[in-house]
């Protein structure tokens, strides 16, 4: 008789309910991860997002849900308590860095211009977040020996872009956060990289104020015809996964179809 491999492993999604967390959560339920989850999204966006969620169980992946803040630090204690809870013995194998919370303002046009409270607080949500939520599991031990980090940049940490420059500012922490994560937490088995998405048709997309004329742009640009979708990113995640891939730390990894390196 063979005998059946029933381990699942483990990967935590920050921001897992939309957008390019979404589609990681469904392709690593796809390859057989187990999920938890933690997204902050209104009571009428539930419905929606609750599905999604049973669509991941009904890949056949364990996916335990909450609706909680994990960007102050206040709170991200309790939660990873609560986390901890579900996980029982099990480790970490993945942590994914999904968060889109930020300000998007523009600089000079008081009283509503950008400020320093601002920056501190997109920089936190967007960047410092991961480093608060690596440390607590690494001192409770519970990554597993190879686990892998992934945050999701983008390339207007480099450029400008209207009302982008408290993003534009976290982005640039949350690479610098990840070069440092990889060699200061690799004697623990950390291999940590960002992915550096094209321009991707999502709700923070939308947000912008410039939104359609970035998304014409970019399908200019784009010498694949076409914007990024959230799938491609998802797939590189996966990639990032593999054993494979235990050589790759500390980078930054283009998932464009060659739109940055286009003018």
């Amino acid at each position: 008789m063979v005998a059946v491999n029933t381990y699942r492993p483990i990967a935590l999604i920050l921001g897992g309910s939309t957008g390019l967390g979404a589609a990681t959560a469904q392709k690593l339920a796809k390859e057989g991860f187990d999920l938890v989850i933690v997204h902050r999204d209104r009571r009428a966006d539930l419905p929606k997002i609750n599905a999604h969620f049973e669509s991941l169980r009904g890949l056949g992946a364990n996916c335990t849900t909450f609706n909680k803040d994990a960007t102050t630090n206040d709170k991200q204690a309790l939660l990873w308590n609560d986390i901890r809870a579900c996980l029982k013995k099990k480790k970490i194998s993945v942590l994914v860095h999904s968060i889109a919370k930020g300000n998007l303002k523009s600089m000079g046009n008081a009283p509503n211009d950008l400020t320093n409270q601002d920056l501190q607080l997109t920089t936190q949500a967007m960047a410092t977040s991961l480093y608060d939520w690596v440390r607590l599991i690494a001192q409770d031990k519970r990554f597993a020996e190879d686990t892998r980090v992934i945050a999701f940049t983008s390339e207007g940490q480099s450029r400008v872009l209207t009302n982008y420059a408290a993003v534009s500012m976290a982005k640039a922490s949350l690479e610098a956060l990840v070069r440092h994560i990889s060699v200061e937490f690799a004697q623990i088995g950390l291999k940590a990289n960002c992915i550096q998405a094209g321009v991707t048709p999502t709700a923070s997309l939308k947000m912008l104020p410039n939104y359609d004329e970035i998304i014409a742009r970019a399908k200019t640009r784009n010498p694949q015809g076409r914007l990024t979708r959230p799938e491609d990113v998802a797939d590189a995640v996966y990639l990032l996964t593999r054993p494979e891939a235990k050589w790759i730390t500390g980078t930054v990894i283009k998932v464009d179809g060659g739109e940055s390196i286009c003018p």
